[in-house]
């Protein structure tokens, strides 16, 4: 359990960095205004998906 743990952070983060990186890409490129929306909504779900995880994660193991 404390490999998946030591594992968690890292890989929630990069997956938020990832959506993020692919929303301002879409902008910056001129895309379509709606994608760029989705994808941020997916940012933000996924940061409080990370957020929720983490917090998880400490409170076991701080137990």
């Amino acid at each position: 359990m404390e490999k998946f743990i030591d594992y968690l952070g890292p890989v929630v983060m990069a997956t938020v960095a990832i959506v993020l990186l692919f929303g301002l890409l879409n902008m910056m490129r001129g895309g379509s205004a709606s994608r760029s929306q989705s994808l941020m909504r997916w940012r933000v779900g996924l940061q409080f998906i990370a957020v929720v995880l983490l917090m998880a994660a400490l409170y076991m193991a701080s137990r």
